[in-house]
């Protein structure tokens, strides 16, 4: 008989609190730790239907510190995959200071000569995010045979077993995917974007050190007796999502750095040194018979620059056209473009940095430009700005902190950048550029970003102002000098009646 009056007493005070108003107390039980918002949702149906939906929104959390020795994932549960990347660098806010810093790694040898450029050495970036609606899977590329062939086809067909698991579609919605350091990480993205459907997004870091943790084990990629070269962080639509739990999607924009310079040439001698992983090749300008050694073609380009001086980083865009297959399916035709770094020239050979050239493939020369990437840097604040007026993006005032707006509306929750370790503080003469599309169309919102040595986004060739209907067919999914932007929104269910 007692507890009748209590539970009166407690409904009338749900009651009495319901009146403040929704938009009120949806702010207010925002602030409570989950736990305690979990048991709130007991109170009264009111209460139970904001709680129910801010439990289900998603959220991305990130934060920077220069103490490098945090012991971070003991704190998550064994069924957490965890991805730690060893990067070039690191983009975020600071946890002390509350601002955001760009922090890259000193490489230089000289390290009193370079004091003035403020480089730093040390720094950790956590990033910790519930997408809702999505499932996620943790695959890793294993490597058998000594270590030196990559089972491709294994992890694409993982890929698709978790995601029609999921989902009931063998293309997930997303990969994340780093890639150890001395991996060819290529002929694995030729397959992934043979693969799957184009609304995949695919994107990540092609040249780093990791560590993961699935749900049994920590791997270690860099340690010899390992058999992972990389490991894919999985985004399925879970297709039995509870009631009342929304969408959310993913939007990529590509930043480049470099631009198309000389004629086109087509590779006439190549020599694979697979030890050294380079390529020695002569070349013929197409539509000219005589063949050119590496001097000659150096030579023809520099004078297109005004001298070598002009020219501190300089590429060949390679378009291959190969045979693709996944297992047992009949082979297709694919056209594919990649990018390797030029060594250097001599009276006999041009020297580029990795494999995977044929006689006969088409190449152009490339130069990484900070005014280009400046310009590139406006066309991508302009998209996010087109994203914003599509998904109806509300101010800060409407917001739940976290960028999702508490009328129903979609939002962009969140944001991750996969930048050029080229780029930075070096490249532009100030800081933050790469971050600044995002911070200024999207303030409050969560985003952060490393520094790689291969920035990984799949498309083709229209991002590199080659916008013909022949470019647009050729794919292109490793970048140079590029800053890739992974942008998550959320899209709230419909209300039930």
């Amino acid at each position: 008989m007692a507890a009748k009056p209590r539970q009166k007493q407690a409904e009338m005070a749900a009651a009495t609190i319901d009146m403040i108003g929704e938009d009120l107390l949806h702010n207010i039980l925002s602030k409570l730790p989950a736990v305690e918002c979990a048991a709130a949702a007991c109170v009264s149906r009111s209460w139970n239907l904001i709680i129910t939906r801010l439990l289900s929104l998603p959220n991305l959390s990130s934060s920077l510190s220069r103490n490098h020795n945090l012991q971070i994932t003991c704190r998550f549960g064994s069924r957490i995959p965890v991805i730690t990347s060893i990067s070039q660098g690191i983009f975020g806010k600071d946890a002390n200071i509350n601002e955001f810093e760009e922090v890259q790694w000193d490489t230089f040898e000289d390290d009193e000569a370079h004091e003035d450029l403020g480089i730093e050495n040390q720094g950790v970036l956590l990033t910790v995010g519930f997408l809702s609606g999505l499932t996620v899977d943790l695959i890793p590329l294993s490597k058998t045979q000594g270590n030196q062939v990559l089972m491709i086809d294994d992890l694409v067909l993982s890929i698709r077993e978790h995601s029609s698991s999921h989902s009931g579609s063998a293309s997930p919605m997303g990969i994340l995917l780093f890639s150890d350091e001395d991996t060819d990480i290529k002929p694995v993205l030729e397959k992934l974007d043979y693969a799957f459907s184009t609304e995949t997004v695919i994107v990540g870091d092609g040249g780093s050190q990791f560590l993961y943790r699935g749900d049994t084990a920590i791997n270690r990629s860099n340690n010899k007796a390992s058999s992972s070269a990389a490991v894919a962080l999985l985004f399925s639509t879970d297709r039995g999502k509870p009631p009342g739990v929304g969408e959310t999607q993913f939007h990529v924009m590509l930043s480049t750095g470099i631009s198309p310079i000389g004629p086109a040439y087509k590779a006439v001698s190549v020599r694979e040194r697979p030890k050294d992983y380079s390529t020695w090749l002569t070349a013929k300008r197409e539509a000219v018979r005589e063949s050119l050694d590496g001097q000659t073609i150096l030579d023809q380009i520099y004078d297109e620059l005004g001298g070598h001086i002009n020219c501190p980083a300089l590429y060949v865009g390679v378009t291959k056209r190969r045979k693709c297959s996944i297992g047992q399916e009949k082979p297709s035709w694919i056209n594919m473009h990649e990018f390797h770094e030029v060594l250097r020239g001599d009276e006999e050979y041009l020297y580029v940095h990795g494999v995977g050239i044929r006689s006969g493939d088409s190449f152009q020369f490339y130069q990484a430009k900070s005014d280009l990437a400046r310009v590139s840097c406006n066309h991508v604040s302009n998209s996010f700005r087109h994203l914003k007026q599509d998904l109806n993006y509300q101010s800060d005032d409407h917001t739940n902190g976290n960028g999702l707006d508490m009328h129903n509306k979609k939002s962009v929750f969140g944001g991750i950048m996969f930048a050029c370790c080229g780029r930075g503080k070096l490249f532009f003469g100030e800081p933050n550029v790469d971050g600044s599309p995002f911070l200024e169309n999207f303030p409050g919102v969560t985003f952060s970003g490393t520094y790689c040595a291969g920035e990984i986004a799949r498309g083709d060739l229209s991002s590199y102002g080659q916008g013909s209907q022949e470019h647009s067919s050729v794919r292109c999914c490793l970048h140079v000098f590029s800053t890739v932007y992974l942008v998550m929104s959320y899209t709230p269910a419909l209300p039930q009646h």
